[in-house]
This record gives C-alpha cells, structure tokens and sequence, in this order.
C-alpha cells in the first residue's frame, strides 16, 4: 500500500491521504488475496527480460481509481471520432512524449471519452527505464507492455550490451510487435525516443518505422499536453494536472511508405508533422512551422490527409 500511495503525496496533507489509502485497500479488498498476490509477483519480474509483457487487472483498476484523484476534471481527449476508422484494425498510435505518465494518461481519457476499444487493446513500446522503479512497473501493468532497448544515441542504461545484442533485443521487440498487431492489439510508440526536457517535440526515430511494416496497419497520430507537470523529471511523486491528448485523422501506412519512396526519415517527418498540427506552437519542437527543411513532408502529409 504504500508503495502504490507515496508517489500521491505531493500537495496532500495526511488527512487526505489517509483518506486514499482507506478508499484503495477497499477496492484491493473487493478484487481478491489472489489478485494482490498475482500483482505483486508480477511487480518482482515486470521487465527482467526483452518481451511482451500482458496487462494486470488489479493494476489496472488502481490505476483508474488514482486517476481520478490526480487528473482535473477538465482533462479530456479531443477527437474521439477519428477512433471509428481504426476500430478492429491494426493500428500504430505515435505520440509525443512528456512524461512517464504519458501511456497512463492515453488509456484513461481513451477509457473517459469512450474509446475503451481502443484502451482494452493497447500495448505499449517500452525502453528500459519504464521497468526501472517499482512505481513506474506498477504503472507499466495498466496495459500490456513490450521491452525494448533504446537508441544507442539515446541511451545510457544498455551500456553494459554490445551493438550486436542491442540489435538482436530490438529486432526481437518488433518480431513481437508484429504479432501483437495481428493478435488485434494496438501499439503505442513514442517515436522521439525519450522524453522531451522543453517540452518541445524531439525529431521522429526513423526506425520506428519498423513497426508499420505489417499489412493494413493504420497510423494514428496523437498530441499531448500537461503531463510535464504530472510527473515532472526528476521527481518521484505525481501532481494534479489538467492534461489534454489530441488524436488526429488516421493514414495508411502503406500509403505513407509508398508515398514516400520507402525513405523512413521523410515517414517519420510526416508522423512528427502531424503530431504537431495537434499541439500548441510552444510544444511543436522540430516540427514547428519555422523549421525550413520539412517541405518534402508537408507535402506529402497535405496529400495523404487534406491538411493544410
């Protein structure tokens, strides 16, 4: 319990967290000893090897339970009607990345909005860090989950891995990527690699684009804000926040790839485009309207959706 309950304490006195604690161990109660215990032997392991892992029911309904407490109730999705074109299809969701909260955040507006279609199925790409702490595999266990190393470029945490076994975890993630798409489930990838320290979109990782080469996958593009104030970088506790996440009109991924000459920079440029057509100017980064080097892409994002 007080595991779950010490990343809430920033802004509360003890009253009110005794008032949490008092309202989770009731739902705790209601779920079963087996539920809890099945939970925390998966705590324990959440993340020891590269592969998928599936989704905790108990976790899942804290986790709805917590939401409630730290998200403002003017937090909402915007655009749910573009979520009847990926219904039942393959889809790869890219969104900009804030916080470690970001995919939590996703599942419960999709869940409050009435995309639970969506939310039921998502499965997340998740670098090594996501397993790092005991809060953060908690919140792991909301969805499913598939382990992957980060860029080279990026990361610090595979130091101890050569190339060549980096290369081989990464292609195993996107083997099982793959299936998790033909098994109905829907990936979320936050393309950038890491986090943004600004808040400003980071450019797109050109080899995500790995994870679109199955048949009939739809690209879904999603733009989000406040979760930099949720849980901040740096810090261990979550704040209440007003968040927003914004989804955008879906594009084949076929299209894209053929449109694009099978060039996975310019793909990618195309997605960072369009997830920053949904955020405000401040947070659009690499992909601001003054960046001069996007035509290309403009372009062909103008062709594959009508935007202007």
């Amino acid at each position: 319990m007080s595991a779950i309950t010490t990343f809430l304490a920033a802004g509360r006195d003890s009253r009110a967290l005794d008032s949490v604690r008092g309202a989770l161990e009731r739902e705790i109660d209601a779920a079963g000893p087996r539920a809890l215990l099945r939970l925390d032997k998966r705590l324990a392991h959440a993340g020891a090897d590269w592969k998928y892992y599936r989704r905790d029911p108990l976790a899942r309904r804290i986790h709805s339970f917590l939401a409630e407490k730290i998200l403002e109730p003017s937090s909402a999705l915007v655009g749910i009607e573009h979520l009847q074109a990926v219904a039942g299809r393959p889809v790869v969701i890219f969104a900009n990345h804030l916080s470690y909260s970001d995919a939590n955040l996703l599942e419960v507006l999709l869940r409050r909005a009435g995309g639970a279609e969506l939310a039921d199925r998502l499965t997340v790409i998740a670098g090594p860090k996501v397993y790092s702490s005991l809060n953060r595999r908690f919140s792991s266990l909301c969805f499913g989950t598939i382990k992957t190393p980060q860029s080279s470029a990026l990361s610090s945490e595979d130091a101890v891995m050569n190339a060549r076994e980096v290369a081989r975890a990464a292609r195993r993630s996107i083997d099982i990527a793959h299936e998790r798409l033909r098994l109905g489930e829907a990936l979320l990838v936050f393309a950038e690699g890491t986090r943004s320290r600004t808040r400003e979109l980071q450019p797109m990782l050109a080899g995500v684009t790995r994870y679109l080469d199955g048949s009939g996958t739809q690209v879904l593009p999603v733009g989000i804000t406040g979760t930099e104030a949720l849980f901040p970088i740096g810090e261990e506790e979550l704040h209440a926040v007003q968040a927003t996440a914004r989804v955008g009109a879906p594009m084949d991924a076929r299209a894209l790839r053929d449109r694009a000459g099978a060039d996975r920079r310019l793909m990618m440029d195309v997605v960072g485009l369009a997830i920053a057509r949904l955020l405000p100017e401040d947070y659009r980064g690499a992909y601001a309207d003054t960046v001069g080097d996007l035509e290309a892409a403009r372009q062909l994002l103008k062709q594959l959706t009508g935007a202007m």
